[in-house]
């Protein structure tokens, strides 16, 4: 059996230095084995050259090496010189784990001349190093993986890589700034876009706001621009009111059924001149405004705020008097000089066919109500961040102007941080901007009122570019900054300065004593949590959801917005709490990744499918059931199951499932398998 030349303790020559001369093995499986020693994170615990001393009596191993970092070029070169030499034939790689580097590894196979998939890998990390405290076991442990790998890498069979058109249509679900950014960076480079907004009008929660923080720029003066341009894009189309209900097919040719919803008035007709709700029989707006927070009131027939993308009315109908009681004159339509109104709309659906897709879903905020502590919704003037927002928006119910439910004006401001973020008994995890737009209302209401207002807060949060900076601005303006958690919010006055008021009952932390702070008003910095829906979207995609209910990327760090299924991608907060440049550099990078792909033509598909034997199959439908993806089919001809490879994800349900054992899967077979089991107990 070769050993290469080295120290004596199995160590191999580095790239450049001589080539050991081939070892003849009878026309069998030359295995390589490469160690990998991952800087300190597996050296620090496993002996690598007794791993390699071992790999080397393996039966079929003829190279045996280790290198510090077995991912980086050099490390790869090795691989692909001893496979160019002849040296080996198979590869196996001890090293971390498949996910981060299986693909990286498959491709220098490939490099090699050799097929991708003669390549198995060993975790010696994730399984090994960093879970085993104990130097020899750990080492021995990482023996008996290598063990394991090299059985089963001799039993590889020889596949083709297979590739599947990639239709150049893209669709984006979420019509926030998100979907908004990613919709015209697809749409400039010349691809179509479908773009589905569940409310009648793009924009998201950024449409709501004032001003953006650092630089308190205008909201809208940034964002409406680009609401315009995805309105008039000749490659865009847009759907506002509208619901994705269905997803079928695979990666590059994804069929996405769309529910419109009906809004009583023609988008081809309507030119929103706003006439039909000046003539509605009601008056003066009878019912929640959702738009402003339920801070005004609105018409049956209404807009939601001037500046809307598509700029169309919607008709309520569980407010229209018509479609109540059939007996309203409907004053409206005779308003209609384009005579757009129809009142026997009914919801239609559309079917487009599209190659990726990306989910800019967004966030909902806290329901401040599930802390009754703060008196949100026990107190009138108790409001949340977001209802305080649409007070400072020029577009808002108050004009822009600061007033209590009474139309005075706050004198005293409270601002507690942290609502619903932080908390063991809600959210665990920090929302990221409840500290700077907290600093931001702060400096508003401020220079909106001229009020004493203090920040309540835990730990001061402003990592980001010019955030520091505008907390030290914050902070010369005057603004309290009381560091501690507030207790609870009450109207039960302790002395004859806290009547009429409300009083913020705080913990600070930095004089070490509890305070009782008289307020005229209180702000709720509420955090961000998932779509109430997000549960029932990751399953219509496919996708996976994390602990705290958000779209989990593929990878933190390597594909933070891709998702598990190939040809979906995430923007914006529906992946987690994040700022506005954030978002909108997420959605560039989803959009970039969408475009590779539908620009590319083809995608590489997943060759460790199912198979099924059709002399074994029993037919008795256990795999056409279980298949998470729709794959498999029965063939009532021939009464055997069938697989449809092009869509299977080879995730080995249908072979771990079937009872005759006619379900296999390429690189997974129940022989290659039992080799793995046999190696790691014939060491063990």
């Amino acid at each position: 059996m070769f050993r290469p030349e080295g120290d004596g303790n199995g160590h191999g020559k580095g790239p450049g230095e001589p080539i050991p001369q081939p070892i003849t093995t009878n026309g069998g499986p030359k295995v390589g084995v490469y160690v990998c020693h991952c800087g300190l994170n597996i050296a620090g615990t496993v002996d690598v050259a007794a791993v390699v001393a071992f790999a080397s009596t393996l039966p079929n191993v003829t190279v045996a090496r280790d290198y510090k970092f077995m991912c980086s070029d050099p490390g790869q070169e090795l691989i692909e010189q001893d496979l160019r030499d002849g040296l080996v034939n198979r590869v196996v790689v001890a090293s971390c784990s498949p996910l981060m580097h299986e693909m990286t590894f498959r491709r220098a196979t490939a490099a090699g001349g050799q097929s991708p998939f003669y390549f198995q890998m060993a975790s010696i990390r994730e399984q090994v190093s960093w879970v085993v405290a104990d130097g020899e076991d750990a080492t021995e442990k990482a023996k008996a993986l290598v063990a394991g790998a090299v059985r089963r890498v001799a039993l590889h069979e020889y596949l083709e890589p297979r590739t599947a058109e990639v239709r150049p249509e893209v669709m984006i679900v979420g019509g926030g700034i998100a979907g908004i950014h990613a919709a015209l960076t697809l749409a400039d480079a010349g691809k179509h876009v479908y773009l589905v907004e569940r409310e009648s009008t793009i924009g998201g929660h950024m449409a709501k706001f004032d001003k953006t923080f650092p630089t308190l720029d205008c909201a809208a003066c940034i964002l409406t621009p680009k609401m315009s341009q995805v309105r008039s894009h000749p490659n865009i189309t847009l759907w506002t009111y509208s619901d994705v209900v269905g997803v079928e097919g695979y990666t590059g040719d994804f069929t996405v059924r769309v529910r419109r919803r009906p809004r009583y008035v023609r988008e081809d007709l309507c030119t929103g001149c706003l006439a039909c709700i000046d003539a509605c029989v009601h008056k003066q707006g009878k019912y929640t405004d959702e738009w402003n927070e339920g801070l005004s009131k609105r018409k049956p027939i209404y807009i939601p705020f001037p500046q809307a993308t598509p700029a169309l009315v919607v008709v309520d109908p569980e407010a229209c008097i018509w479609f109540k009681t059939g007996k309203c004159p409907r004053p409206c339509i005779d308003a209609c000089e384009r005579d757009a109104f129809d009142f026997e709309q009914t919801e239609t659906f559309e079917e487009v066919k599209v190659g990726a897709i990306v989910l800019a879903t967004g966030f909902k905020t806290f329901d401040a109500s599930r802390m009754p502590e703060y008196g949100y919704g026990l107190y009138p003037n108790v409001y949340t961040s977001l209802e305080v927002e649409r007070l400072l928006n020029a577009a808002g119910p108050t004009s822009g102007e600061i007033e209590l439910r009474d139309g005075t004006r706050p004198k005293v401001v409270g601002i507690i941080h942290c609502v619903g973020s932080r908390d063991a008994k809600h959210n665990l995890y920090c929302s990221r901007v409840c500290c700077m737009y907290s600093l931001k209302l702060a400096h508003m209401v401020k220079e909106r009122t001229g009020a004493e207002v203090y920040n309540f807060y835990i730990d001061m949060r402003t990592p980001g570019k010019g955030y520091e900076e505008f907390y030290d601005k914050i902070l010369k303006e005057g603004v309290h900054m009381v560091r501690g958690r507030v207790a609870g919010v009450t109207d039960e006055a302790a002395s004859r300065e806290e009547e009429g008021h409300l009083v913020i009952r705080a913990e600070d932390t930095l004089i070490g004593s509890v305070r009782r702070i008289p307020v005229d008003m209180v702000i709720l910095a509420v955090g961000i949590e998932p779509q109430p829906d997000a549960q029932d979207v990751r399953r219509m995609f496919n996708i996976s959801c994390g602990a705290e209910g958000f779209f989990t990327e593929r990878h933190p760090k390597l594909a933070p917005v891709s998702t598990f299924t190939d040809g979906v991608f995430l923007a914006g907060a529906c992946q987690g709490p994040k700022d506005i440049p954030d978002t909108v550099a997420q959605a560039g990078a989803a959009a970039a990744e969408a475009l590779a792909m539908v620009d590319r033509g083809f995608v590489m598909l997943e060759a460790s499918t199912a198979f099924i034997d059709p002399a074994v199959c029993a037919g008795c439908h256990t795999c056409v059931a279980l298949c998470p993806f729709g794959a498999i089919s029965f063939d009532r001809e021939r009464k055997v199951a069938v697989v449809n490879e092009v869509v299977c994800k080879g995730c080995g349900v249908c072979a771990g499932a079937c009872p005759s054992g006619a379900a296999q899967q390429h690189l997974f077979t129940d022989e290659e398998i039992f080799a793995e089991i046999e190696g790691v107990l014939a060491y063990v």
